[in-house]
């Protein structure tokens, strides 16, 4: 029995929009601000594709309100930093096309909605998808598979009917564990 793809399911950070440069300057901006010394390159390498609380949590900030206001903060910084942010054209054409056939697309990510259509409008794409799940709307966060099997469930597809687009471990091991097929993006 075939099954047709009827769903696809992107990461947004590092799989749909090289952001990691924008995102690091911003936290990296945000921190210096708070007198907290992290460079770019110690932030992409140990913290990249991270849900904000989890991070500054890693980071020995403990106060709740604090990581609140560090989290508006960078999400206030992060557009002066969009002119680093590319597009992966390729992924991004495949998915009009299959939107143009009758299919949805979704994207699914960690990051926080604010964040995501921020880059969107930045890259004139906020019109092209279906839906978007970010992090903090799932209890459960990346590796856990909660939020791919949410994107299904809303759209009323199993896993065997969708394909998911991913780039980080702890991203790849949640489209694993979801059933779907998958694909592992490296931009």
């Amino acid at each position: 029995m075939e099954t047709r793809i009827r769903l696809i399911l992107l990461d947004f950070d590092g799989t749909l929009a090289d952001t990691r440069r924008a995102n690091a300057l911003a936290y990296t901006a945000t921190l210096r601000e708070a007198g907290i010394p992290l460079s770019e390159e110690e932030y992409a390498a140990r913290y990249f594709g991270m849900r904000c609380e989890e991070f500054l949590t890693h980071l020995g900030i403990a106060d709740p309100a604090e990581r609140d206001r560090l989290r508006r903060r960078k999400i206030e910084l992060y557009p002066t930093f969009f002119d680093s942010v590319r597009l992966n054209r390729p992924l991004w054409e495949f998915c009009q096309q299959f939107r143009a056939q009758g299919g949805r697309v979704w994207i699914v990510s960690t990051g926080s909605r604010e964040n995501i259509e921020h880059v969107m409008h930045h890259l004139g794409i906020r019109d092209g998808v279906d839906g978007i799940l970010s992090g903090p709307e799932i209890t459960r966060s990346k590796p856990h598979p909660d939020c791919f099997l949410e994107a299904m469930r809303r759209e009323g597809v199993t896993p065997r009917e969708t394909l998911i687009f991913e780039d980080s471990e702890i991203g790849i091991e949640a489209a694993r564990r979801s059933g779907a097929s998958y694909f592992v993006v490296r931009l």
